[in-house]
């Protein structure tokens, strides 16, 4: 049984680890939905998130908070206003090596803007000059009067994805919604 005290949502583009970053923060076993990928013109990714993936970090504290990834295909869209119900916050994740990763971003920021406010946004698949990289993706937010954090991350690292987790809570904590 799922007993988790808060929620945090992943969402984002296909291959982008949303499913890695779940694996590597949580700290019991992954309830993972992975099918094969017939998608492959979106990404070449063997497997993808069909229904959601599910993990659960524990704080010092013992506040338990779920995770939970959506599938990042547009046509599994119905089960983000599903998954993102109850959430305290949502990671967006984009996959910088996509040639359109600037309209994914609008896209999925305009989507998840529907089921939350306290969101922040990891730039995954970025190699080298990290802050030359989000200097696009900062730009592109202050053109369209967006105010959202905004990190580059690799999304197999505790202590990236711990970055994107901390940031939500922190912003929780400062519009006073919630104590964690």
């Amino acid at each position: 049984m799922i007993l988790q005290q808060y929620k945090i949502v992943f969402g984002g583009t296909m291959g982008a680890g949303k499913s890695a970053a779940i694996k590597t923060l949580s700290d019991v076993a992954v309830i993972s939905t992975e099918a094969v990928n017939t998608d492959t013109q979106a990404h070449s990714k063997l497997l993808t998130t069909v229904g959601i993936d599910y993990g659960e970090i524990k704080l010092d504290d013992d506040t338990k908070i779920g995770l939970y990834g959506t599938p990042g295909q547009d046509r599994f869209d119905f089960m983000w206003s599903i998954v993102c119900k109850g959430a305290i916050g949502i990671v967006l994740l984009i996959d910088h090596s996509s040639s359109e990763r600037l309209l994914d971003l609008e896209f999925y920021l305009n989507a998840f803007e529907n089921y939350g406010s306290n969101i922040v946004v990891g730039i995954t698949h970025i190699d080298v000059e990290h802050e030359l990289k989000l200097k696009t993706y900062r730009d592109w937010m202050r053109i369209h009067q967006k105010n959202y954090p905004i990190f580059a991350v690799d999304a197999r690292e505790k202590d990236d994805v711990l970055l994107l987790i901390e940031t939500l809570i922190a912003m929780l904590e400062s519009q006073n919604l919630v104590a964690i």
